[in-house]
């Protein structure tokens, strides 16, 4: 018999599901949206690409080839007019707190997509699921979430779940041009700041991503930690990617 909240045995269950959510989440947007599709760097087979999309369909409605061209621009132009989400030009705040915002104002020009958007995912499933019905699968989330753990736990570990990316990404695209260190000089003001490996996927390490966009491993320093790369050196051991280009 269907049952509603049929895993909500204690409280650590939904706080530990979160957890490992937003993981996955950070995981899949690293290496799938950003380093895969995004750079270049490393090409994933599809039993390893295929979950990423559907877990950032599930967890955040994104869609790839947006994110893909709104990433791509920000390099093109970064800290610069034109930059979709920099705090040198619209204050820290703002893109810490308001950067879905800006995110969702630059998806909407058609330009931007048409030419920074190229060589996305373009299958049956981006064409009739996960772009054609983006916030489709948020909503499946919420209900799988209340199937598991109750009305209440549901519903709150969705809410957080929802705001997981812009949050994170806010941090990233923020904080990653305001504060930290520098490992190299270039012509944006990208920092590192460190030690969040965990939490960001390696994101954290800005400043050495700007330095070499395309290469799949952000780390450059023996004190810095790149989760996003011990995942891509496992999938590579066992034939689920290919690195493409990888900075010493």
């Amino acid at each position: 018999m269907f049952e509603i909240g049929f895993l909500n045995v204690a409280w650590w269950a939904p706080v530990l599901y979160f957890a490992i959510s937003g993981h996955l989440t950070n995981v899949s947007t690293t290496i799938f949206l950003h380093r895969a599709m995004t750079h270049r760097g490393v090409q994933l087979h599809g039993l390893a690409s295929f979950p990423m999309r559907l877990w950032l369909w599930l967890s955040t409605g994104i869609v790839t080839r947006e994110w893909v061209a709104c990433h791509r621009r920000h390099h093109a132009f970064a800290d610069k007019e034109g930059d979709p989400h920099s705090p040198v030009l619209e204050g820290l705040a703002s893109i810490v707190f308001g950067g879905w915002m800006h995110y969702r104002k630059a998806i909407k020009d058609p330009e931007l997509l048409e030419k920074y958007g190229k060589d996305t995912p373009d299958d049956w499933w981006e064409r009739n699921v996960f772009a054609a019905r983006s916030y489709t699968g948020v909503f499946i989330l919420l209900t799988l979430n209340i199937w598991m753990f109750g009305w209440a736990w549901g519903a709150g570990v969705w809410f957080g779940q929802i705001l997981w990316m812009p949050i994170l990404g806010g941090l990233v695209n923020g904080v990653g041009h305001a504060w930290g260190y520098t490992n190299f000089s270039i012509k944006d003001s990208s920092k590192n700041f460190f030690p969040f490996g965990l939490l960001l996927g390696g994101e954290e390490l800005h400043n050495n991503h700007h330095a070499d966009p395309r290469s799949a491993r952000f780390r450059r320093r023996w004190f810095e930690f790149d989760v996003g790369w011990v995942y891509i050196t496992l999938f590579s051991w066992i034939g689920l990617a290919e690195v493409k280009h990888a900075a010493k």
